[in-house]
């Protein structure tokens, strides 16, 4: 068997490593702020923003709302191999756990960023925001992430303070099913299929320019309708009463 000189590098490399941290008996603290570490590699830390990152803040965000996705890539109905990877072996109970660390956290927002959007479009948004549309069976977006529109406990997350980026993915996801396998009928999947491609652009750039204010709404503001609608999200209650 030929191995190259970088293969031969690299091994000694990694023995190398090894038999250092074997000798130095570093130890690391047991603890889940440890523990949790590979997370804030893609996530980032709580005290960096960032208005361009495709991948989504997780500090603050609403306990059972992380809880509820950590779960769906663990079983496999929201499908990205690195998540799928890192929690294919652990319990709900971690999970739960996790969930709940990061949630405590606070964060810091980044401060808007302009959308440049035309009169018409930036009409055609606040409508869909405040009112939907009854006709196409497109609920106001405050009746669901709440008035203010920073979530509502414990399940569903805020839209403002994420990067532009990440909304577009997140629409595009929803509307051709590359986010929810296997759960039909899903409720955000039906609603953002409902949308029109310039419907989706105009929000994925509004929201990114709106300043983030406000706490994160109360479960007793939700509409009995929407509870009804969106059930799987709720499915989880128990843990959050």
């Amino acid at each position: 068997m030929k191995f190259s000189i970088i293969t031969i590098t690299t091994l000694f490399l990694v023995f190398s490593l090894a038999n250092t941290a074997q000798s130095t008996s570093i130890k690391v603290p047991d603890s889940l702020e440890q523990r949790v570490k590979p997370c804030t590699i893609c996530h980032e830390d709580v005290d960096k923003t960032s208005l361009d990152a495709y991948f989504p803040r997780i500090a603050g965000k609403p306990a059972g709302y992380l809880y509820n996705q950590l779960r769906n890539f663990r079983d496999g109905r929201r499908y990205y191999q690195p998540m799928a990877i890192l929690l294919e072996n652990m319990s709900d109970e971690y999970i739960l756990e996790i969930a709940r660390y990061f949630s405590s956290m606070h964060y810091t927002y980044p401060q808007p960023d302009p959308h440049g959007l035309p009169p018409n479009e930036i009409n055609m948004v606040e409508k869909l925001i405040n009112s939907g549309d009854p006709a196409r069976n497109i609920p106001a977006c405050n009746t669901c992430h709440g008035e203010s529109l920073m979530g509502i406990e414990p399940y569903i997350p805020g839209l403002l303070g994420l990067p532009h980026a990440y909304l577009a993915a997140q629409f595009g996801g929803w509307r051709n099913g590359g986010i929810m396998r296997g759960q039909t009928p899903d409720c955000m999947s039906e609603i953002a299929k409902k949308l029109t491609q310039e419907e989706v652009y105009a929000l994925a750039r509004w929201l990114p320019a709106q300043p983030v204010s406000g706490e994160t709404a109360k479960s007793e503001t939700l509409d009995p309708a929407l509870v009804q609608r969106c059930e799987d999200i709720f499915s989880e209650r128990k843990h959050f009463k």
